[in-house]
């Protein structure tokens, strides 16, 4: 079964501690264990969390063989936005016949059919 790397990025993005993590990423590099740091949770649990965000592409190993340091990799969430696009002009859309009924419910009336 093949995942479409949209899929990849919403499931890595569902958890709230890879968002922590991609949030911090996002100021800059930082180590394993600099991202470890705020969260109640063993190492290896940290390291799980980057693989999955290194499998989406959100997150990448720097290449200092010591300290190998993370960093965000932004095209996924691009894609997203991409995405998000659509439903934003759907959205819009509503919102501004909202804003018309709403403007005909001040003037009393209701169905729009006098201005």
């Amino acid at each position: 079964m093949t995942t479409d790397s949209l899929s990849l990025t919403l499931a890595a993005l569902a958890d709230p501690t890879r968002r922590a993590i991609l949030a911090r990423l996002s100021l800059g590099e930082a180590s394993v264990t600099e991202l470890a740091e705020p969260f109640a949770m063993s190492f290896p649990a940290v390291s799980k969390h980057l693989k999955v965000l290194e499998r989406a592409g959100l997150v990448a190993r720097g290449r200092d063989a010591q300290f190998r340091p993370r960093r965000l990799q932004p095209e996924p969430l691009r894609e997203i936005d991409e995405w998000l696009e659509s439903y934003r002009a759907l959205w819009d859309a509503r919102f501004d016949r909202l804003e018309t009924y709403l403007q005909a419910l001040q003037k009393g009336d209701p169905d729009g059919s006098h201005n």
